[in-house]
């Protein structure tokens, strides 16, 4: 099956900071991905490298099997909405539909000119005119009128009011069902990926902390509550993600393909973002041991 995107040791380095390091990923195509982690984490950079808009520093990347803008074709084949939902405020709607009709082979009008008329939007109106979430879907109808196969969307409904975001993810859905579209949409709005994604990529501290399909990761993570304990006394086959202690209890989240039999645990289920924010506390906790032990060697 052709990966949607594959990365070996990938990094990308602005002077001596890592944006991104021995990132080790393989997204299959068909997927809707949540990309998710803190401001700085390395999405951008990620989705930048895949488009092409950034050359890797290490490591290896191929994005629908071929590397990143390497032809006309391969640029045909990929959808990018940018941080912004960046348009051109003193040019039509039109004059918009227009330009990405002369820029790409592909280019459907019909596709186009139809999402147009269903956002009710006048096609003579400047773009500078219209509201956040107008903006994102001309952006939007931009990049899959050009009948990617590939879509990247980064942070496209950051800045948008909450009916905005339904709207805009509500459309989203429609074109992946029609168009039949892989995605990968980069946010830390968890709430809202977690109704429309089926695989999830945590980034955190410049790394991948997680990969996989939600379903799966949901049924083998577990919150485990009970009487204050060592967790080193785990079965191998159980990894602590994140843990904290009281004076009489221990709250654990795990991951174990096993079921956890012992009846001195209380076993709750984990939502998407529990998920998300274990596994980037456990990566700044990673970060802070680091800091703590460098200050300690001086």
């Amino acid at each position: 099956m052709t990966s949607a995107l594959h990365a070996t040791d990938l990094g990308k380095r602005y002077g001596r900071k890592w944006a991104l390091s021995n990132c080790t990923l393989d997204i299959p195509s068909g997927r809707v991905v949540a990309l998710v982690g803190p401001n700085g984490a390395g999405k951008s950079t990620l989705l930048h490298l895949a488009v092409g808009l950034l050359t890797p520093s290490s490591g290896s990347l191929t994005v629908l099997d071929g590397k990143p803008a390497s032809s006309a074709e391969q640029l045909g084949r990929i959808g990018f909405v940018a941080q912004d939902t960046p348009v051109y405020s003193g040019l039509s709607i039109a004059a918009h539909l227009q330009m990405g009709a002369a820029l790409n082979s592909t280019w459907d009008a019909q596709l186009a000119d139809r999402r147009i008329r269903d956002l009710g939007l006048d096609p003579r109106q400047r773009a500078g005119r219209l509201s956040g979430g107008q903006r994102a879907q001309l952006a939007l109808t931009l990049a899959i009128a050009k009948r990617p196969s590939l879509l990247l969307l980064d942070e496209p409904v950051a800045s948008l009011d909450p009916l905005a975001r339904r709207e805009f993810l509500a459309i989203l859905m429609e074109v992946v069902a029609e168009h039949d579209v892989s995605v990968i949409l980069s946010s830390h709005l968890v709430a809202d990926l977690e109704r429309v994604c089926d695989y999830l990529v945590v980034l955190a501290a410049s790394r991948v902390q997680v990969s996989g399909e939600i379903d799966e990761l949901l049924s083998t993570h577990h919150r485990l509550i009970g009487p204050r304990r060592d967790l080193d006394s785990f079965p191998e086959t159980v990894r602590v993600i994140e843990s904290s202690h009281t004076e009489r209890q221990t709250t654990a989240t795990v991951r174990s393909v096993d079921p956890i039999l012992d009846p001195a645990w209380s076993v709750e289920s984990l939502s998407m973002e529990d998920l998300v924010l274990a596994y980037m506390g456990q990566a700044e906790e990673q970060r802070r041991e680091l800091v703590r032990s460098k200050g300690g060697g001086q």
